[in-house]
């Protein structure tokens, strides 16, 4: 559960970050880290379309620039853009300043106000900056750990059954790590979710 769910002290560093949104509604903020890519994006639209669910996509912006057709489709289908850096680098590893340069290098291509740091992890220095900048900082509810070596589709899929909850925000990641076990467990977790009445709903 430390990994699949954020633990209190990880919410307490970053208290005006969203974690869950609406825990009282029936809800769930489908969010995917790290695309565009062609060998995985255009499988994910396919899904969501399947379901009629909307989702939100944090986006590497190298990867926005490379693959410009695919930002545009998936804004296109409905769905949420947020910036993801452009390089996919970690706050800790990195002075403030070339950080919050690579953030707005990003911004450059994806046009967003909203931001997830790789890795879950950054200074508070930088976490207070961006917020002052007018960033909505968005973190997860939920892992479903979908990149890990391993974990099985299934153990993927379990993850979302067992840690999902009313406004959860679950992670899953548009990667070439992830694809693999996305193509089982992705449908069925979406599926399991509208079979539990649980509504998609993007991150406004």
């Amino acid at each position: 559960m430390f990994i699949e769910q954020p633990t209190k002290f990880l919410r307490w560093i970053y208290p005006h970050a969203l974690w869950r949104i609406k825990p009282r509604e029936q809800a769930v903020y489908l969010t995917f880290d790290d695309g565009p890519i062609p060998e995985a994006t255009p499988f994910i639209l396919d899904v969501l379309d399947r379901f009629g669910a909307k989702a939100t996509f944090f986006m590497v912006g190298d990867n926005a620039r490379k693959y410009p057709h695919l930002l545009d489709e998936v804004r296109r289908r409905g769905h949420r853009i947020g910036n993801h850096t452009y390089n996919h680098i970690g706050g800790f590893r990195w002075k403030t300043w070339i950080y919050l340069a690579n953030i707005r290098k990003a911004e450059e291509v994806l046009k967003t106000d909203l931001f997830r740091p790789p890795h879950g992890w950054m200074t508070r220095m930088q976490y207070k900056v961006l917020r002052h900048c007018g960033l909505k900082i968005v973190m997860w509810d939920v892992v479903t750990r979908d990149y890990s070596t391993l974990l099985t589709s299934d153990e993927v899929l379990h993850n979302v059954k067992r840690y999902t909850r009313p406004g959860s925000i679950i992670t899953f990641h548009d990667s070439l790590k992830s694809i693999d076990k996305l193509k089982h467990a992705l449908p069925e977790a979406l599926q399991w979710l509208q079979e539990n009445g649980y509504e998609f709903r993007v991150i406004e």
